[in-house]
């Protein structure tokens, strides 16, 4: 009775308007089993909020018509988000990060269209029958490519075979199909595949010397403090992070939890320096984007630069298939279709997975395991993709659809997900903060117990999976199966806490939002969503007072505006703030 009672708890319609509080890399061991039953005690408190506030409101979820001034909108306008929103407007401690700067060029240019010299897989000889293993041909076209400085891999209409990987390790190299409807790449490659992409792009990351800040840097600051900044330039990529201290973690309850990354340097922040002032004493670095959480010189805040990223590559209209045998895709782990590591300023559009003729049965599965995943990146675009269809949904990080990993301002917009695990997911580690999930459609993500016992499924839900996701937005998007941020506990080798600051905008589907998320989190704006935000300091929402905060629900069809990600944007525009 007791655990009937958990389960249905955590419903709420009712807005609370309350106060915010504000590299080594152990191998990933992610899991997806059930809470463990003995959760461990923890205490949340304040941290990372704007100072400044503005009045109290007299909205409330019982009367969303009134938008302001003489504007011909009909709806109703979040209490965070009057008309004339600026970045820092807060209402008794409660805010709104600006997300405007997701996306690939910020969000700011449309995604290009590839141009260059072009290198046809034809003419390195690809079969494009699907008869004749066509890796080594399409990878030499490749190759030809970033021999030249760029340029454009085309793969003509039909359907290629490829028995390994395809690696693009420079800048400026385009994968481009004749679109998804024509042009069928589907690989068949299975052994040693954990961890590892089939289509790659895959920069060198590498971190320079470190430089402590002189002064913390809070949430919505663009400028930090170094004692020397010489030897930093406009157009440098750094790197805003922080030591996971174990006064950080008492801070956050998590003492006990937050095992594996104890007293690690964490990249939190993927940042460029827009300017240097060195006449100054410290140093003055502004930085292109807001930070997220407060960077406290107790934890070791410092600034490290970043080389090795590589920029400007992209894949486009394509179908892809990673199928193989039942037992195959399942003796790998976290395997993905396509890759973006150590990247910045790339996209994918266009991109669908199939059936390819690879698959030995009548499951009509496309991959073995994972769809896309962004790692160690920033201002990546993922848009107009469908991946759906994994064989291997078991725990260990299998089925994650769209993944993204220790990156910042990543958009996946207009996307699909459809029977994965988790269909879209942050995922491992600390590090992913300003990524936007816009127009994105989760269905029917369910987890799978084993490859033996194929009925066993229970709920997969898309989510916050790993530490502190910190302000990232799910915009107006759709899900019958579930989104949630909450405490996650031990699983995951000690996710904890793995969101706050999170907005869910206009979120619909008839699925269910779980939004327990560490100091506050936002739920703005639902339609035929069952929402839980109850905080009964157990299991997964242990330690997440205060409640996160709710207004409109059920009423997200005029909510005004329909994208907050899109409102901010051409807000931010508006204002001249244009970094590209």
């Amino acid at each position: 009775m007791f655990l009937l009672l958990l389960a249905c708890a955590g419903e709420t319609t009712t807005p609370s308007d309350k106060a915010a509080p504000l590299d080594t890399e152990p191998a990933a061991t992610d899991s997806d089993s059930k809470p463990p039953d003995s959760p461990v005690d923890t205490q949340a408190d304040d941290s990372a909020a704007p100072t400044d506030s503005a009045p109290d409101s007299e909205h409330s979820e019982d009367s969303p018509v009134d938008t302001g001034g003489d504007s011909d909108e009909i709806g109703w306008r979040s209490v965070l988000y009057p008309k004339d929103w600026t970045p820092g407007f807060a209402v008794d401690g409660a805010f709104l990060h600006d997300f405007s700067y997701a996306g690939y060029h910020n969000g700011e240019d449309p995604l290009p269209t590839p141009t260059g010299p072009i290198f046809s897989a034809l003419d390195y000889g690809a079969d494009n029958s699907g008869a004749k293993d066509a890796c080594p041909n399409i990878q030499a076209a490749i190759d030809a490519a970033e021999a030249a400085g760029g340029g454009v891999v085309t793969l003509p209409a039909g359907e290629y075979r490829c028995e390994d990987r395809l690696i693009v390790a420079a800048s400026n190299v385009v994968v481009r199909g004749d679109g998804s409807a024509n042009t069928k790449l589907y690989f068949t490659r299975h052994t040693s595949m954990s961890d590892l992409s089939h289509l790659s792009f895959e920069g060198k990351l590498k971190q320079g010397a470190d430089l402590p800040l002189t002064a913390d840097a809070k949430a919505l600051d663009t400028v930090v403090y170094v004692n020397d900044a010489s030897s930093l330039a406009p157009g440098d990529d750094v790197a805003l992070g922080f030591t996971i201290t174990a006064d950080f973690t008492e801070d956050h309850g998590m003492t006990g939890t937050w095992v594996v990354f104890a007293d690690q340097w964490k990249p939190l922040f993927r940042r460029t320096v827009l300017a240097v002032d060195t006449s100054v004493s410290p140093h003055a670095v502004t930085l292109d984007v807001p930070v997220r959480y407060d960077a406290l010189v107790r934890d070791g805040a410092s600034l490290r630069e970043e080389t090795g990223l590589i920029s400007e590559c992209g894949v486009t209209g394509l179908a892809v298939s990673t199928v193989v045998s039942w037992a195959n895709a399942w003796a790998n782990d976290r395997s993905h279709a396509i890759g973006f590591e150590e990247v910045k300023d790339c996209f994918m559009d266009d991109v669908i997975s199939y059936e390819s003729p690879n698959s030995d049965d009548t499951r009509a599965n496309h991959l073995q395991s994972g769809g896309v995943i962004v790692v160690n990146a920033k201002r990546v675009t993922v848009t107009n993709t469908t991946f759906e269809m994994p064989q291997h949904r078991g725990d260990g990080g299998n089925g994650y659809l769209f993944e993204i990993s220790r990156a910042s301002e990543i958009l996946i917009s207009d996307s699909t997900g459809r029977r994965g695990r988790h269909n879209f997911i942050q995922n491992w580690d600390f590090g992913t903060s300003g990524c936007v999930f816009l127009r994105t459609v989760s269905e029917d993500g369910a987890a799978m117990y084993s490859a033996d016992i194929e009925w066993l499924t229970w709920l997969g839900t898309s989510e916050f999976h790993h530490s502190l996701a910190m302000a990232n937005l799910i915009d107006q998007s759709s899900t019958n199966d579930g989104w949630k941020g909450a405490n996650r506990q031990d699983e995951s080798s000690g996710a904890g806490h793995s969101a706050t600051q999170n907005v869910f905008w206009n979120l619909s589907g008839g699925g269910e939002l779980t939004s327990y998320q560490y100091g506050l989190g936002y739920v703005i704006g639902t339609t035929d969503i069952t929402v839980k935000t109850t905080v009964w300091d157990v299991l997964d929402s242990e330690g997440t007072s205060p409640e996160d905060y709710t207004e409109g629900i059920d009423e997200g069809g005029t909510l005004v505006p329909a994208s907050l990600y899109e409102d901010q944007l051409a807000a931010r525009l508006a204002r001249g703030e244009a970094r590209w």
